[in-house]
């Protein structure tokens, strides 16, 4: 297919998923439940774990992005579609600062010690010190809706035109860039990246993920999440979902209507691979991989070998978010904005905590005994376990 057709007919496909109703539970980013799939009623339980809100903020609504809170130091980074930047101390939720980015924003937070960076409307990069002052501004190749990746001295972007790019940190100067071909189809979805000291661990669209040398973006190796299958380009949609989990010497990730699983992080030799469709990422402690699959299940799988322990089945339909472990408890958002608390052990509900009502968005958080949220209307809170 020529380039330019091809392009118009990814924006077509975006578009499609993004404004058609019927296929309205192919997109992470509508607004409701498909209706022929209502969402499970909450269950009365006992609950067996206390669990608090330490702190509540608003940074002010997501729209149609997909914002995460960004941990830098002991700071917490949010930001909203308004071009709303601001840094909150993790602890206690107290506002260190507020800025407007001068533009609307499509992605974000990326953050380390120093540099916090976010994606702003036109596929433009925007990176600020720790204390809020804009560093610069570089632009992509087109919109970015995943969170940009802040470590080992690179800001690194993916576009949904499938480029991968790295700026540097302190100057926005381009320091490499990669091309990867784009299905015909594709979620309007955030797949996101992962950095350790030596690579850069993008999910893509198409099931693909790809580790890339930080030193000059070459390609280490690339494996199937997710392999296109089907009659129709629908059918074959098999995008990875979420931020692809670093977990020692492997890595994990997921993928809609593909897999769960977790290759050597070195090679991409597979470990172990489940069949799994989600669109969000996954979660993890030191026994267990917890996915949340697009029917609204809940399942943990052992690190080692993916054999399944346990799978809830209670909050089905519910649009879940990604899990999170904390603790002695696995926790788990969803389109009404209800935490819910999970035992590790056996599934079972421990506790559940209400928000906004609106749905919980991105990966929450681990700061020390905090679990910090983001929604879609833009409350960002901290839970603690008691």
């Amino acid at each position: 297919m020529h380039i330019a057709t091809k392009a118009v007919s990814i924006s077509i496909a975006l578009a499609v998923l993004g404004g058609c109703s019927t296929l309205q539970s192919l997109n992470p980013f509508a607004s409701k439940p498909t209706p022929r799939n209502p969402p499970a009623a909450l269950v009365d339980f006992k609950p067996s774990m206390t669990v608090k809100t330490a702190w509540s903020v608003n940074v002010g609504s997501a729209g149609n992005a997909l914002f995460n809170p960004a941990l830098g130091g002991d700071s917490i980074y949010v930001a909203a579609a308004d071009g709303t930047l601001a840094r909150l101390e993790a602890d206690t939720g107290r506002q260190v600062w507020r800025i407007k980015a001068g533009m609307p924003l499509t992605a974000g937070v990326g953050a380390s010690a120093d540099t916090i960076a976010v994606g702003a409307a036109g596929g433009v990069v925007l990176a600020f010190s720790a204390d809020g002052k804009q560093r610069w501004k570089a632009q992509a190749s087109s919109e970015i809706l995943g969170a940009p990746a802040v470590a080992q001295g690179l800001v690194i972007v993916r576009s949904i035109d499938n480029r991968i790019v790295a700026f540097d940190a302190d100057s926005g100067t381009r320091k490499w860039q990669l091309q990867r071909n784009a299905p015909a189809l594709a979620l309007r979805s955030a797949p996101g990246i992962a950095v350790d000291s030596q690579s850069a661990y993008v999910g893509l669209p198409g099931g693909r993920l790809v580790s890339l040398s930080l030193s000059n973006g070459g390609p280490r190796w690339e494996v199937a999440v997710g392999d296109p299958r089907g009659a129709t380009e629908l059918e074959r949609i098999a995008d990875v979902s979420g931020i692809p989990l670093l977990l020692g010497r492997e890595v994990c990730a997921v993928a809609y209507q593909g897999r769960l699983g977790c290759v050597d992080a070195t090679s991409g030799a597979t470990r172990w691979a489940k069949e799994f469709s989600s669109e969000v990422g996954l979660g993890a402690d030191e026994r267990y991989v917890y996915g949340a699959d697009d029917r609204g299940n809940v399942s943990a799988l052992t690190r080692d070998a993916g054999v399944s322990v346990w799978r809830n089945t209670s909050l089905a339909n519910r649009r879940l978010a990604t899990p999170v472990a904390l603790g002695r408890t696995v926790a788990v958002g969803d389109y009404q904005g209800y935490m819910h608390f999970l035992s590790p052990e056996d599934g079972a509900l421990m506790a559940r905590v209400a928000s906004d009502g609106s749905r919980v968005i991105g990966t929450p958080v681990v700061a020390g005994s905090s679990l910090i949220f983001q929604t879609q209307a833009g409350t960002v809170a901290a839970l603690r376990a008691e």
